[in-house]
């Protein structure tokens, strides 16, 4: 660091502490625009990084940087976030410590992508194996996934995060990366059903729209155009030039297939369903009752008559018991649908989350943590999440005065220096007012939400007036003075926080902190198919009687907890800073900046640090740095450290109140006085040469390049030596290649053997399906068999143990269908490459449901059903238990089938979808043969055969007719020819003739 003091004039100064006006905030901007001017992103306020965001691409972040950082002390080279992320593993290494990196600033600043950097730079650099690669590979792509669902394009930023991050990286004791776990904090889910002007809803809504393909957006019901949509229209900007929703569709596919997530259908309907959701429109009735006026497909897996009912009517409930039911009007209901919305993104976000927590968990020593969290925030307009974000920034402000001036207190008295008290202003009074029990804002808003009759924001914002006025750090309207009156409207609170003053508009206070979803819409929520929404939202959820805990004391609470992983930390500090709004290179707004500054607090970092002293380093590095500057020091000191660097200042002549010597290093106050001596060094340098250079010490200069040039002369010699000992032995070897191996041999035959298993490492299939090998030489042939056979089976194992229970259960399935209508069925291969879905019905009915009691339906399908006399065909479903099936028509059970009466299946070996289930004909309770059709009969009589363990029973008629039971002792047949194109029709002596589409020649 001290090298780069001689260039302070043109780049400024690499560590703000160094500044000579460090209370000067112009001094500080105009250090940060110099850097900045010169690509220099990177400053140190201390132990504190500044980054400041440069909208291009610096050709600082390659392989060779990363290298150049590794291993090396924090101040001895230039700042970088590389050298941040080293001296913190190092130090978790060392030290068996866990530490954690603290990265703020606000939107825009380049935040999560120094989180980025941070876990490449681990991922690269820190020792690994196949297996924990895999897993290093898992931790990068949750970044992706996280952005698609989490991020969205704001006013300042195309990539905004909207919700803070807390992750965890897991290593073992020898320090290799393990494991991960992520914590997420206040997503902002009001962003799903409103947009500013400008604005975007989160990224995945879009990817879905431009990267999904045809068949995708058909089966989900969308639509390609975004303005298609109510939640996406309303911020009127569905194309941002520096985001490009396809590819980014592609990396969050692959990302999701990374970490092993195999539910891409189940969140994708949710998505779909979301947006769906916000297309319901409401019309209102003469007597203000609601109803809808829409026909919209929603995609959550419940039934469509009890969410109706549950958009526009609720329940009442009284002593814990439900009094009666109570429609709802035209704004209740509108609410109640975005709240829908609201709780349903956000609980499948936090799903998310924790099926990513799942891939990445494994059990470890050590960790760092990295906490990616919105910086402060003051907007035109701020409202509740601007209030807990900066109640957050007051927190962690207060966290890191009190861990700085624990880290500084605790080195001076390891050093054995008296401890100096630091002024600094303490925002525990701040804190205090937003958090206190009983006083503070957040219990005067949970009282506001709780208590009964009608609650509202004004209401609210009285309720702190009469509690908090005459706070110093709150004022409203009604207790400002003239002057402040004039910029404060009258729904308006202002906080005076550490980095300044924020006005906070109280409409939508109360609703947000409320959050609450009606219940009968949680029930419906409860009975979902969708497996991902029935383990978001709890039947217990619905049980219990107790009110949920308010947002803002969840937000408190949660913050609370964070608060306490941090203390448990070593913490390191990054502040990232932006410097325009237009996103412009090179320039560089000082009134923007400023402002940040201010709201980082960064003045007041250095003001704590700068409290004692400026610059410390060990005697050791001090003295081989600055030594040629006293000649009892130069060239060497051979006594006592402490006593050369005494000896060595006492000779530049610094005075007592400039510096203090510690136990193992030198503290100096004054930047001025590290500067004179690195102005001094720099003098001496020329004379330090010509020294080096004179009277004797030129002759022992000769006698050593002599004498290197003869040991490299001799070194020379031996290897050419040993390179034409090593060709005859190589030849030799070939000519005896074909003897039995000895002394003439030995080396060639070594070499092949070599050279074959150092190409099969690098050719190695790479998958159970890749049968790619290398052609082994004669000599190897039977160990390459061997290795052969092993590969393969090692690929089985792994692929065996990373198959999901879903994809499993997918597979077993496939291989059932396999067995069954393999070079049986001529529509057999256009399903190989389907997959068979957990449903394909429709919504059961709520009659259904009752009827069918505990019986859970497993699957189901739209089938047609011909009658056995007559065969007039009728639409029925089909729905697949655990004991039996049913045939049902709407809201009619029409016939059961139980599984243990089922004699068999048949089915014709053609392309149609004709199948005949067949009944037992003496028992006068059970119907007699089933005639169905179904347009996916391969999954659907897999899946039944299955269930009615009747895999061996299934019957493919090469005949071209099947005979069926239609009453005892009567039978029907159904005949299959081949034609131009599908038809069903009652043909000769009262068949039932059935046309199979021909494509030319059987499918094999």
């Amino acid at each position: 660091m001290e090298s780069a003091l001689t260039a302070r004039d043109r780049v400024g100064v690499q560590d703000f502490v160094l500044l000579e006006n460090y209370n000067s905030e112009a001094a500080f901007i105009e250090n940060l625009r110099r850097r900045f001017k010169e690509n220099l992103i990177y400053t140190y306020i201390g132990s504190v990084l500044v980054s400041v965001n440069p909208y291009k691409e610096l050709e600082i972040y390659s392989k060779q940087q990363m290298e150049r950082y590794r291993g090396v002390s924090f101040y001895e080279i230039s700042p970088h976030i590389y050298s941040v992320s080293d001296n913190t593993y190092r130090a978790m290494k060392t030290s068996r410590k866990d530490q954690c990196i603290l990265i703020s600033g606000e939107s825009g600043a380049g935040k999560t992508e120094a989180s980025k950097k941070i876990l490449l730079y681990y991922a690269v650099t820190c020792p690994t194996n196949d297996r924990m690669a895999a897993l290093g590979d898992r931790l990068l792509q949750s970044n992706p996934v996280l952005e698609a669902f989490g991020n969205a394009k704001t006013l300042r930023n195309d990539n905004s995060s909207r919700f803070g991050k807390y992750m965890d990286v897991q290593f073992d004791f020898r320090g290799v990366p393990v494991g991960g776990h992520i914590l997420n904090y206040l997503l902002e889910k009001s962003r799903v059903v409103h947009q500013n002007p400008g604005e975007r809803n989160f990224h995945i809504f879009y990817q879905l729209l431009n990267g999904g393909d045809e068949m995708l957006l058909k089966t989900l019901y969308l639509e390609k155009n975004p303005h298609n949509y109510n939640y996406l229209a309303k911020g009127n900007c569905p194309r941002v030039s520096s985001i490009n929703d396809k590819n980014d569709w592609k990396v969050v596919m692959k990302a999701l297939s990374v970490i092993g997530f195999t539910e891409e259908e189940k969140l994708l309907s949710i998505i779909s369903g979301v947006l769906h959701l916000g297309n319901i429109q409401f019309g209102e009735g003469e007597e203000g009752e609601t109803y809808i006026t829409t026909e919209t497909q929603i995609l959550l897996g419940v039934d469509g008559s009890a969410l109706t009912e549950a958009l526009t009517h609720k329940k009442l409930t009284a002593k814990g018991e439900e009094v009666m039911i109570s429609p709802l009007n035209f704004e209740q209901a509108m609410s109640a649908r975005d709240a829908l919305a609201k709780a349903v993104y956000g609980r499948t976000f936090n799903w998310l989350v924790e099926k990513i927590n799942q891939s990445l968990a494994l059990k470890s020593s050590s960790v760092i943590g990295l906490l990616d969290i919105y910086g402060f925030e003051v907007l035109q307009h701020n409202s509740f999440e601007q209030f807990c974000i900066n109640y957050c920034n007051e927190k962690l402000q207060q966290l890191f005065i009190e861990l700085t001036l624990r880290s500084e207190q605790e080195e001076y008295e390891t050093e054995g220096i008296a401890w100096e008290t630091v002024q600094y202003f303490d925002n525990k009074i701040i804190c205090d007012l937003i958090e206190e029990k009983h006083k503070g804002i957040i219990s005067i808003l949970d009282e506001e939400c709780l208590r009964p009759g009608e609650t509202g924001d004004l209401s609210f914002l009285e309720k702190l007036e009469d509690t908090l006025g005459g706070h110093p750090h709150f004022v409203t309207h009604k207790l400002a003075n003239g002057k402040t009156r004039r910029v404060m409207s009258r729904e308006e609170f202002r906080l005076l926080h550490y980095a300044g003053e924020v006005n906070y508009n109280v409409k939508g206070f109360v609703d947000k902190n409320n959050d609450l979803l009606n219940r009968n819409l949680k029930e419906v929520m409860c009975q979902s198919d969708n497996q991902i929404l029935s383990h978001c939202f709890h039947r217990e959820e619905v049980m219990d009687q107790k009110r949920p805990e308010m947002a803002a004391t969840q937000f408190k609470n949660s913050l609370m907890k964070l608060m306490e992983i941090l203390m448990s930390k070593e913490p390191s500090y990054v502040r990232c800073i932006k410097p325009n709004d237009a996103k412009q290179p090179g320039r560089f707004d000082e009134v923007l900046v400023r402002h940040q500054v201010k709201y980082l607090g960064l003045m007041e970092n250095l003001r704590v640090r700068r409290a004692g002293f400026a610059y410390r380093r060990h005697f050791e590095a001090f003295l081989q740095r600055y030594k040629p500057l006293c000649p009892e020091t130069w060239p060497n000191w051979h006594g006592r450290l402490a006593d050369g660097v005494s000896t060595l200042i006492n000779h530049l002549g610094y005075k007592p109140e400039e510096y203090k010597l510690g136990r193992s290093k030198i503290f100096i106050r004054f930047p001025k006085t590290l500067f004179t001596t690195e102005d001094a060094l720099e003098a001496k340098k020329p004379e330090i040469g010509k020294y080096a250079c004179s009277g004797s010490e030129t002759l022992g200069l000769i006698v050593i390049q002599s004498g290197w040039r003869g040991m490299k002369a001799r070194r020379r010699a031996k290897r050419r030596r040993e390179a034409a000992e090593l060709i005859r032995r190589f030849i030799k070897g070939f000519i005896y290649r074909h003897n039995e191996y000895g002394p003439e041999n030995d080396y060639f035959l070594d070499h092949v053997r070599y050279s074959f298993l150092k190409n099969l490492r690098k050719n190695l299939p790479e998958n159970v399906l890749d049968k790619r090998w290398p052609t082994p030489p004669p000599l190897v042939t039977e160990a390459s068999e061997y290795l052969r056979m092993l590969h393969m089976r090692n690929m089985v194992m792994k692929y065996c143990r990373r198959v999901q229970p879903e994809w499993k259960k997918q597979m077993v399935q496939k291989v059932v269908a396999s067995e069954i209508f393999k070079d049986q069925k001529d529509s057999y291969p256009e399903s190989v490459g389907r997959l068979f879905l957990d449903t394909r019905r429709e919504q059961i009915n709520l009659k259904v449901v009752q009827t069918l009691g505990n019986d859970k339906v497993q699957y189901g399908a739209s089938v047609t059903k011909y009658d056995r006399r007559g065969f007039k065909p009728r639409p029925r479903q089909l729905l697949l238990t655990n004991n039996f099936a049913v045939l049902v028509d709407r809201t009619k059970i029409k016939q059961k089938i139980d599984y243990a009466t089922m004699r068999g299946i048949s089915l014709s070996s053609l392309r149609d979808g004709m199948f005949v289930v067949h009944m037992p004909t003496e028992d006068n309770k059970q119907k007699t043969d089933v005639v169905l059709q179904s347009n996916h009969v391969i999954e659907l009589v897999t899946k039944l055969a299955m269930m009615a363990a009747l895999i061996f029973t299934v019957t493919l008629c090469v005949a071209c007719s099947i005979r069926f039971a239609v009453a005892r002792g009567k039978e029907g047949i159904i005949d299959f020819v081949r034609g131009s194109e599908m038809k069903v029709a009652k043909g000769k002596r009262g068949h039932l003739l059935v046309v199979s589409h021909h494509l030319g020649k059987k499918a094999k």
